[in-house]
């Protein structure tokens, strides 16, 4: 019974301390380095702040899709990710998908685009992401 209360005591403090690593921002808590990070690689878009872990994201849409961007707190770029079409995943996420999560349904998709050039697929399926490799090679799931 010790152990069952201690785990879910970890579960729970586990949850609050997610909840407090992605939070939203106001426009004046975002530093200057990064606005205008954001103003250069994104003209004319009015984002919505987000705060995950140490980076600052921006949620915004252009061109009709919708995106977010992170930077570091230097305004450096990390990475974007865009919504995507689930039909547009990749052959081998969609396969993958199939085979490991049996009648579940893909409920969002997007690519990301890491600074270094390396390029990732995410599907959401119950409440996870599962990231994908540009060749559709499962990385890794992590909690939405």
């Amino acid at each position: 019974m010790k152990k069952l209360k201690l785990i879910m005591s970890l579960l729970i403090g586990g949850s609050i301390l997610l909840a407090a690593c992605s939070q939203g921002l106001n426009d004046s808590k975002v530093p200057a380095a990064v606005k205008t990070s954001f103003a250069t690689d994104f003209p004319g878009n009015s984002p919505k702040w987000d705060k995950e872990n140490s980076n600052y994201e921006a949620n915004f849409k252009t061109d009709g899709k919708t995106m977010s961007a992170s930077y570091d707190e230097n305004g450096n770029l990390q990475e974007t990710e865009t919504d995507i079409n689930v039909s547009n995943l990749p052959t081998p996420v969609q396969d993958y998908i199939a085979n490991n999560y049996p009648g579940e349904k893909i409920k969002e998709a997007a690519v990301i685009s890491k600074a270094n050039g390396e390029v990732n697929y995410e599907a959401e399926v119950n409440d996870m992401d599962v990231i994908f490799a540009q060749d559709g090679k499962f990385i890794k799931t992590a909690k939405d």
